[in-house]
């Protein structure tokens, strides 16, 4: 049997594509909580609560109307971003300008407001959502198991992110955005509608996670209290990042899942502390994280 470091090549190995895997999802989370506050300077604590509303609405809109895998992909995620735009309308508009604290306290009450009711409607027992069948199965690499359906969650996820990138970053919608953001007046005299551009950047920022609680639903366990157990450790990658870098969110999404594989294999005790061990370190050395930008 090959040995890396005493530790066997196969198990090794399945860290390691648990650790990508993770990755995918902090890449597309921490991706959506980057645009928000990038864009629209909102510190979103209602973004755990979209990835589990992804999740959720998926398997309820199978048990409910029988609609399945593929429709779930793009319907979830839209009528997540419907809510996301009547929070922006009728609840963030009202503190627009304000302190970032007051954006991190009304969209942590919305999320534990999601939750609880929620859960006293489902309970926290987990739901399940059955593989799709063209997912089922997997290949053998040799030297490991790749199932179908982690593959394909890693390479729609690492699409989804370099498509947000460069329509951000390299479109003139993505120009709009940017510019809209940071001199609404002038945007407006342009016969921008402003307020309608961020009620849409909103709603876009929370479904990407809602994308990734839909992915998720297959692998994980759906229930209402799944976006907080994941919420904390996006922030913590966002930070390392860089507060409002799109790029940054999505490399250190995928290095961060990595590199808690990896903590697995060698030393389990860390593996739950090792990001914000990262984000410490990089605090202390670049405040601003590794991608941001200095003030």
């Amino acid at each position: 049997m090959s040995m890396i470091f005493d530790v066997p090549l196969a198990v090794l190995s399945g860290q390691l594509l648990i650790g990508v895997i993770n990755g995918a999802f902090y890449a597309l989370l921490s991706l959506g909580l980057a645009v928000i506050f990038g864009l629209l300077k909102i510190i979103n604590f209602a973004h755990g609560a979209m990835y589990m509303l992804g999740a959720m609405a998926t398997v309820i809109l199978f048990d409910v109307l029988g609609v399945n895998y593929w429709v779930a992909l793009l319907l979830a995620p839209l009528l997540v971003g419907v809510v996301g735009v009547i929070i922006e309308y009728f609840l963030l508009r009202r503190i627009a300008g304000q302190d970032h604290i007051y954006s991190l306290l009304l969209t942590f009450g919305i999320a534990l407001l999601i939750q609880g009711v929620l859960t006293n409607i489902y309970g926290v027992s987990g739901m399940r959502y059955s593989m799709p069948d063209l997912f089922k199965g997997g290949m053998n690499l040799g030297f490991m198991f790749l199932p179908y359906y982690r593959a394909w969650v890693i390479v729609i996820a690492l699409l989804v992110c370099f498509g947000t990138w460069f329509m951000i970053e390299k479109t003139k919608l993505g120009a709009y955005l940017r510019a809209g953001t940071e001199d609404a007046q002038l945007m407006q005299g342009f016969g921008i509608n402003v307020p309608l551009l961020v009620s849409l950047t909103y709603g876009f920022g929370v479904m990407l996670a809602a994308f990734a609680g839909v992915l998720a639903a297959p692998i994980y366990s759906v229930t209402p209290v799944m976006g907080s157990h994941i919420l904390i450790t996006v922030f913590a990658v966002v930070v390392i990042g860089g507060m409002g870098s799109i790029g940054g969110a999505i490399i250190t999404g995928i290095l961060m899942g990595v590199i808690e594989g990896l903590t697995k294999t060698f030393y389990p005790p860390a593996s739950s502390a090792v990001i914000f061990l990262v984000m410490v370190v990089v605090l202390m050395f670049r405040p601003a994280g590794l991608f941001g930008k200095e003030a």
